[in-house]
This record gives C-alpha cells, structure tokens and sequence, in this order.
C-alpha cells in the first residue's frame, strides 16, 4: 500500500479536530479537561516551590508521596460509581473539590500559614483528581461516535492535556515572579470550578445500566476491575508500561526544581520555565500524532513514547547545559503526547466498558504509588549521589523496559487490526450503526465465522433462532410467503426477528453464492441492541420493514406487539 499524501494527512487532522468540536457533548467535556489539567499543572508548580522553599529537595520529594498516598488507596474504593451510573457526576464532583482546595491553599500560603496544612489540602484534591481522569477516560468512548472519533479524541485530549502541561507551568512562572506563589494557586482553583461547570448537567445517549436489587460491595467491585486487567496479557503490559512512565513523572518533579535552581542556576521561576519546555514539546508532539491519526500503529508508537519519557533525562544528566535541559524535556514532552494517545486509546479499546473506569481508576492509582516512588527515588539518589547519577539511573528505565515490550507490542497492533476489521463490518449494518463504540467491540470480539455453500440453507422458515448472521462475503436469497423476497450481499445482516421477537425464523434464508457469514448468539447480540436506546429503536423499525416484506399478511395482525424493546 502506498504513502498517503500529506496533504490528505492533514486533512484526516483536520477532521479529527472538526469531530471534536461538532459533537456538543464531546466539546464540553474535552474542554473541562483543558480547564481541569491547566489547574493542575499550575498548582503541581506552586505547590513544588513552597516545599523547596521550606525544606529543599527532600521536602519535594515528601510532596510527591503525602499528595498521592490517600488517592492510591482510596480511589479504587470510589472507582466502581464511576461504573454504576453517569460519569459526567464523577467530573463534577472531582473538578469541583479540587478547585475548592487550591483556593483554600492559597489562603493558607498568603497568611503565611504552616506547610503541613497546604499539603493536608493538596492531598485532599488529589483523591478526586485520580478519579476525574478515568472517569473521563471512560465517558469518552460513550460520547463518540466511532472509533475513528474516539481516536481523534484521544488525540485531541492528548493535545489539550499538552497544551495545559505548556501553559499551567507558564502562567506559574509569571504569576511567582509578578506576584507570588499565592496567586498561582488561587487562579488554579478558579480554573478547576470552570471545570466542573462545563460538563454540568451534560446530556448524551448512555448505554443503559443494570441496577441488580443488591449491589456488591464496593471493594468486591474494585476487585472484579483488577482481576480484568490481569486476565487480559495486553492491557497488563500497557498499564505496567505506563505506570513505569509515570514514575519516571514522579521523578519529574523533584528534578523540575533541583536542575533549575541548583544544576542550572535558573532561579525558582525557572522550575516553571523547564515545565513549560515540556508543554512545548508535547504541544509540537500531539500536532504530529494527528496527523498520523489513521496511519500509525498504536503499539509501536506507544513504545516509542515510554522510550521518550526516559532517555532525554539521562541526556540531561551527561550534557548539564540550559539549552539542553530545554530541548531535551520538549524531547519528553512529544514522548508525553504519544503515552496519552496511544496509551489511552489501547486501554479504551482493551477495557469492556462495564469496568472501563475502574481499570482506568486502576492505573491512576498504581501511578500515584509511582508519582510517590520516582519523587522519593529521585530525592534518595540526589542525596546518596548527585543529581547527574539520579537523572540517568532513572533515565534509563523507560527506554530498557520500552525495548523489552517491543514484539509484544506490535503483535498487538496485529490483533488491534484484525478487530478494527470486523468493527468495520458491523458499522456497515445499518441497525447496528447506533451503537456506542464499546458496544460493538464487545460484538466484534463475540463473532463466530461460518461458510456454507452455494445452494445450501443457513435456516428454515420456522426453526428456532439462536444466531444473528453478518455477510462478510457472497450472497444470500431471502425466502417468504413461497417467493425470493430480495437478496443480501456482503455487510448485511440478518436473523434478528427471532431474537428480538422471541418467535420462530419468519423467513428462509440460502446461499445464492459461496457464503462467509459472521455470527452472534442470541444473547450477545439482543443485550447489545437492545441495551441502547438508538439502537433499539433502530432495532424495531428494521423488524417492522422485514415483517411487512417477509409476511405482509401478518404483519397487519402483529401491528401492536411490534412496540419499541
């Protein structure tokens, strides 16, 4: 297969960005994570200087362990609402409670107050921002209405959350040297408000949700998230490389400030200066994954992103120059954009996405233990060593472990094709169109081939039905009322009568050609269809049109038990 043009990559961009912002719902809520993120990484630097300023690099790297030690542990607990209901409440929730704790440090830090009660805050927003990611993580596959836009959006989030990495840590460093480390945190609280606000009250078509009449409890829930990723090999080895990644952040925020106030001599405003070279990067990195949106293989760039996150920190540890420190961490920062994009949208096409959230919440969770484990990593060989040996001991990691990862990685991309072969298939079912994207992963990953030849008969009017059937090549002649009503080729389905209906096969079906037919049991199919409400609908006037096509005369008498399911 040949190049595709750039031009037409750009187009293809382009048209990522468009879906984004045609899609009311979607809108929202990639631009309450911009808002969320910006808080953040504003506050991440605010916060990072108090410390230093009142305990040096062992206070940082303190920093990075109270702040993600409660959310380690208890975010799990939480995750499993996130699956119970809407997710844009979890949003609502976490943007909320954060921004109210940034305000309520600022104050504590503009009335001189004590270092202990500014980190009790943090660590009390960090409990809600550990949920606010996976829960939107979660929500994005509901709102798209692809894959390709759940693609583009992870791209587009991607570049938001780049784009926030490059301004939090500017408008930080020119808010502390024009005003003070007060006023950073209090326009981050005010951020993380908007945040809640945009996605408040945000409408879309979910799929609907099972309320048994006894819940499980909410650990036994918290569990069953676990025990999915560690029965599926691929979705393991993403998280573990991602939380290997997000150590090496951890680490991050210890040499943020050491390498510019003590090995570059930068000052404390140029901690915010070697962060927004990271958002910089990321920002140029994530323009580049869009236009690669179509093109690329998720697992080896994924691979190549976690190598990113570690090499350029053991460069700056060999060459200890400012114009190197610079470059080097917009080096990290493109490597940031791959990890989000093709990282998240692995997790989201490997998840089911009745524990989408909780294996998202998952991995905010081991990465709050290895936020805390790469900042105190980092802190210990600074002072066991020197700030060279720490930045290239833990430089090294993410390379050795990406090159480890490889072959796996792109077997996977092989199995990621051949699914987003037979999700094609699907889509080219007009009934099945509707569907949220994990609705038809968990179809595609439940199809059964079968081949029949020319003549032969797939199913008889009235025998009992328990498959739906999609054409993947040849023809098939539909029978009724002794006459060939029409003929079906390849991406048309049909059988859902009697599944919907619970009757006997209304028609008879054969192979005018050489059939490949893909097939659903009854029970995968009808809890897919019938568990969204487009879907459903879409369902029902389908079965409508057949039923007057196959039995006209019947139709008439059915007329009032054909109701939406």
């Amino acid at each position: 297969m040949g190049r595709r043009p750039t031009r037409g990559r750009l187009g293809e961009a382009a048209a990522a960005f468009a879906s984004n912002w045609r899609n009311p719902s979607l809108r929202r809520a990639q631009l309450s994570f911009f808002a969320e993120w910006t808080a953040g990484c504003a506050f991440t630097v605010a916060l990072s200087v108090v410390a230093f300023t009142s305990g040096g690099a062992l206070a940082v790297g303190l920093v990075g362990l109270i702040t993600v030690a409660p959310s380690a542990f208890l975010t799990p607990l939480l995750a499993p609402l996130a699956d119970r209901g809407r997710r844009e409440r979890v949003l609502v929730f976490a943007a909320a409670v954060r921004g109210v704790a940034f305000i309520a440090a600022a104050v504590v830090v503009a009335m001189s107050g004590p270092l202990a009660v500014v980190l009790l805050l943090a660590a009390a927003s960090a409990v809600p921002a550990t949920l606010y990611r996976p829960a939107h993580s979660a929500l994005l596959p509901t709102l798209s209405r692809s894959g390709r836009e759940l693609t583009s959006a992870n791209v587009v989030r991607g570049l938001l959350d780049s784009t926030a990495n490059l301004i939090g840590p500017a408008v930080a460093a020119v808010l502390i040297a024009t005003v003070n480390v007060a006023a950073v945190m209090a326009v981050s609280g005010a951020a993380g408000l908007c945040a809640a606000a945009l996605v408040f009250g945000l409408r879309y078509d979910a799929p609907a949700r099972q309320t048994p009449e006894r819940r499980p409890a909410l650990v036994r829930e918290a569990i069953e998230g676990i025990q999915v990723v560690i029965h599926r090999r691929d979705l393991t080895l993403v998280l573990t490389l991602t939380t290997a990644q997000i150590l090496t952040r951890g680490a991050l925020i210890v040499f943020s400030v050491v390498v510019a106030v003590q090995l570059l001599s930068m000052g404390e405003a140029g901690t915010g200066t070697l962060m927004a070279a990271l958002g910089a990067g990321a920002v140029i990195g994530s323009l580049a994954v869009s236009i690669l949106v179509s093109t690329w293989r998720l697992g080896a760039w994924f691979a190549i992103g976690i190598g990113l996150w570690g090499l350029p920190f053991a460069l700056i540890g060999v060459f200890p120059q400012q114009a190197t420190a610079l470059s080097m961490l917009a080096l990290v920062g493109a490597g940031n954009a791959l990890v989000d994009a093709a990282g998240f949208t692995l997790i989201g096409r490997l998840a089911p996405d009745t524990a989408m959230a909780r294996v998202f919440t998952l991995l905010e969770s081991l990465g709050a233990i290895a936020t805390g484990a790469g900042s105190m990593l980092a802190s210990a060989l600074i002072q066991w060593f020197s700030i060279e040996v720490a930045l290239i001991a833990i430089g090294l990691l993410c390379p050795a472990l990406a090159v480890a990862s490889w072959w796996r990685l792109r077997t996977l991309d092989r199995s990621v094709a051949a699914l987003d072969a037979e999700i094609g298939l699907l889509q080219n079912v007009p009934m099945l169109d509707p569907l949220p994207l994990p609705a038809v992963e968990q179809l595609a990953r439940g199809l059964q081939t079968v081949t029949t030849s020319t003549g032969e008969t797939v199913f008889a009017q009235g025998d009992v039905g328990d498959l739906y059937y999609v054409i993947e090549s040849g023809e098939a002649d539909v029978w009724g009322a002794g006459r060939r009503i029409t003929t079906l080729g390849a991406g048309e389905g049909f059988g859902e009568i009697a599944l919907l209906r619970s009757t006997p096969r209304t028609a008879t079906v054969t192979a005018r050609t050489d059939l490949t037919l893909r097939t659903l049991d009854a029970e995968c199919f009808t809890g897919a269809v019938l568990g969204y409400v487009p879907s459903a609908r879409a369902a029902t006037q389908n079965v409508e049109s057949s039923l007057r096509r196959y039995a006209p005369g019947d139709a008439a008498d059915d007329a009032a038990d054909d109701a939406a399911p």
